[in-house]
């Protein structure tokens, strides 16, 4: 007699975000970036220190984030107050503008001994990486976040993206400015970005001349 055919039983395999946040991550309170700063600058992290404020005054995507060289940041041994550099994934130039604070943590850190020889402002540890890579960016951001009692899972590299952005919008509802800050094409992506509801995003945006 001929053998019945069963239908082929596919493994179940286990969802790769079963447990995790996904959406968009947070950004952080001011009161966070405080107390994360705080720490970085007890343990004298110097590299962490300038990484965590530029990420945050910068409001880069990590790709552009860990990329960023000396001469990006520093000319005639100064460091600059305004930068703009080409974003990798829209090829366009976005400016911003560097605190007082994180340029002088940015001044510290390339007078240190390690930065000798280094084209890059955030250096790997690991010989064979001239930079450090978006994925121990991410690392970094997890660990930072869990020392000051936030669940990871809900934070991520661009929490700190959105922080400057999302604290400007709060103190201000300008959306158009916020548009600009983050170099988006259509304000559609801002409102998603931000997670400002559509009708507060268009009524705000009817305010605004351009």
């Amino acid at each position: 007699m001929p053998r019945a055919q069963l239908p082929a039983v596919t493994p179940k395999r286990r969802a790769w975000n079963k447990g995790q946040i996904i959406g968009q991550k947070r950004p952080l309170l001011p009161k966070q970036v405080w107390a994360i700063r705080t720490r970085l600058e007890l343990a004298n992290n110097l590299r962490n220190l300038a990484l965590f404020n530029v990420a945050i005054d910068s409001k880069l995507r990590g790709c552009d984030l860990v990329k960023l060289a000396i001469t990006d940041l520093v000319r005639d041994d100064r460091v600059r107050e305004s930068v703009s550099v080409v974003q990798s994934k829209t090829k366009r130039p976005v400016q911003f503008e560097l605190s007082e604070n994180t340029r002088d943590t940015i001044a510290s850190g390339v007078k240190s001994p390690d930065m000798i020889g280094c084209r890059f402002i955030f250096p790997s540890r690991f010989h064979d990486r001239p930079h450090i890579s978006t994925r121990q960016y991410g690392r970094l951001v997890r660990d930072w976040v869990a020392a000051i009692g936030l669940e990871p899972s809900g934070y991520g590299t661009h929490s700190l993206r959105r922080t400057k952005a999302a604290e400007i919008y709060r103190k201000t509802g300008n959306l158009r400015a916020v548009q600009l800050l983050l170099s988006h094409t259509k304000v559609d992506s801002t409102v998603r970005y931000l997670g400002v509801e559509l009708e507060d995003a268009m009524s705000i945006a009817e305010q605004i001349d351009i």
